[in-house]
């Protein structure tokens, strides 16, 4: 599997679609939508292949799309077909049945494709329709991702039958040197709160998220800024660059997000793919997996996104242990007993104190991952590193580092966050690579906060509150099962104090286990 697509609440049921190849563990040139559903975001059923290629318009894959509740209560997918001539066109798509809550048969409208190919864009240059929104025209609006000439455009449609599409005169937006956009997501959120908004509400009290997939990079990137339906126009306050801001400093990518009206708040997904090879690939059978599903909002200060798993997820939780007020010394290791390490979910706030003795280096123009991979986390500094060694052996030959450092400049401090990779595994030939971004918080006010998710081979973390993420794949030998072990550390010369620590076992969800439908008839 890899993108996820068309996430939405459907009368009772959460479903996702996702891209999928039902052949084999390997992206192919012949993909499908697969299609699974949940009542909690945490347990999924499997479904029958939703749509497959099988149509002039998508005989060679059925590619990236989403999803929209039309007036009635009515769902309807957009995606990307590549069609007979290898050509990249969207279509549309609407349930068979809408008394299934389940929404198990998917009719292709005959009339597709709904929007061709863009005279001037290359052949495979064109995918990935939004989840449209509505405007006070009576029309609705998507975007579909592009480039020209290393030019990443967003091109925005317009029609006021969902059926027939009007490509607007200008992008939404574009900037030059981005390379293709895919998976691009558009949505609001509010300037002052936590929940989230329908994809259609325009108000002075929103802001517009524009999230574009940068293919060259493989990474996700963001822009939050202030669109005007009237005008057509979007302007970003912060604009593109690979110095951005992206959801994820990790394995992260295509991400999707829906609103969901149940409890008022956006959730986020996204493709994590492997860090072995493709030969590793086909030996195991399987390849790709979806992250844990995110709430996301804007942060008070209106300059980033702030994520944090879903609450759904205490459904899960058992054998809480906690730890409050615990100083860890330079070269101190607190080991985390009484949980599953290797399926855990832990909070863990730090307090430091005599800040001004903090390292001083200068943060404009550098690479935090650069840091990160320099001074991983064996190099001792003053504030730093310090955070938990997950996944790791009794004797940290194998440990995942998820730690943090702090630095001053000029009387400001800063804080910097890693996620070390470098020693995950005994294996050779893996990807490694240790991941670093700054947390925009003052660790001379607030205490510097961890949240991390331990899943088998899936680590992801949470600085700040979700101010700075970062999604590992990791492959331990050692560190497996009974043999895997958690630690909170300190390895840097001064002291940090834990003011505060709960962590718990997580139980294994209902994956890809068929549910079984009792009907009972009352006389």
């Amino acid at each position: 599997m890899n993108d996820p697509n068309g996430p939405m609440y459907y009368n009772g049921v959460y479903h996702l679609f996702y891209q999928h190849n039902p052949f084999g563990p390997l992206f192919s040139d012949q993909m499908y939508w697969a299609h699974s559903v949940s009542h909690d975001l945490i347990n999924w059923t499997p479904l029958d292949l939703a749509i497959a290629p099988t149509q002039p318009f998508d005989i060679n894959s059925c590619w990236s799309g989403s999803a929209t509740i039309l007036p009635g209560n009515k769902p309807v997918i957009l995606y990307t077909g590549i069609d007979s001539q290898n050509r990249q066109v969207q279509n549309l798509a609407v349930p068979k049945n809408l008394s299934d809550p389940f929404l198990r048969e998917w009719v292709k409208y005959t009339g597709n494709p709904v929007i061709n190919l863009p005279d001037g864009i290359q052949h495979d240059d064109f995918r990935d329709p939004t989840t449209a929104w509505f405007a006070d025209d009576g029309k609705w609006r998507i975007i579909v991702g592009s480039q020209k000439d290393k030019t990443g455009i967003a091109f925005l449609y317009q029609s006021a039958d969902f059926v027939n599409w009007t490509r607007h005169e200008s992008p939404l937006h574009e900037v030059a040197g981005t390379g293709i956009w895919e998976c691009p997501d558009f949505f609001p959120v509010m300037i002052d709160g936590t929940n989230g908004v329908d994809t259609s509400v325009m108000s002075p009290t929103v802001k517009h998220v524009l999230k574009v997939g940068l293919f060259d990079y493989a990474r996700d990137y963001y822009m939050i800024g202030d669109y005007s339906p009237e005008k057509e126009n979007y302007v970003p306050k912060n604009e593109l660059t690979l110095g951005t801001l992206r959801y994820d400093y990790g394995k992260y990518y295509a991400s999707k997000s829906f609103f969901d009206p149940v409890k008022n708040r956006r959730i986020l997904m996204a493709w994590v793919n492997e860090s072995d090879s493709v030969a590793d690939d086909i030996a195991k059978g399987w390849s790709g997996l979806q992250s844990f599903p995110r709430s996301i909002w804007l942060d008070r200060n209106q300059k980033q996104l702030v994520q944090w798993p879903i609450e759904e997820i205490e459904l899960l939780h058992e054998n809480e242990v906690s730890l409050q007020n615990e100083n860890l010394e330079d070269g101190s290791l607190h080991e985390i007993q009484g949980i599953t390490a290797w399926q855990a979910d832990v909070k863990i706030s730090f307090k430091l104190t005599n800040l001004e003795v903090a390292e001083e280096l200068d943060p404009s123009g550098i690479d935090p991952q650069l840091i990160c991979s320099e001074m991983d986390a064996s190099k001792k500094g003053k504030f730093g590193p310090f955070g938990l060694l997950a996944l790791a052996s009794h004797d940290l030959t194998e440990q995942t580092a998820i730690f943090f450092r702090v630095f001053q400049n000029n009387g400001r401090y800063f804080v910097l966050m890693c996620s070390d990779q470098s020693r995950s595994s005994t294996r050779n030939g893996l990807d490694k690579t240790t991941y670093g971004a700054f947390v925009d918080i003052y660790p001379q006010q607030d205490e510097i906060s961890l949240r991390t998710l331990i899943d088998h081979s899936i680590v992801e973390s949470f600085g700040g509150g979700g101010k700075t993420c970062f999604t590992a794949r990791v492959y331990p030998t050692l560190a497996i099962g009974e043999e895997a072990k958690l630690f909170a550390f300190n390895n840097g010369t001064e002291s940090v104090v834990i003011s505060e620590l709960s962590a718990w076992s997580v139980k294994k969800a209902q994956i890809n286990i068929e549910e079984t439908v009792v009907y009972r008839s009352i006389i």
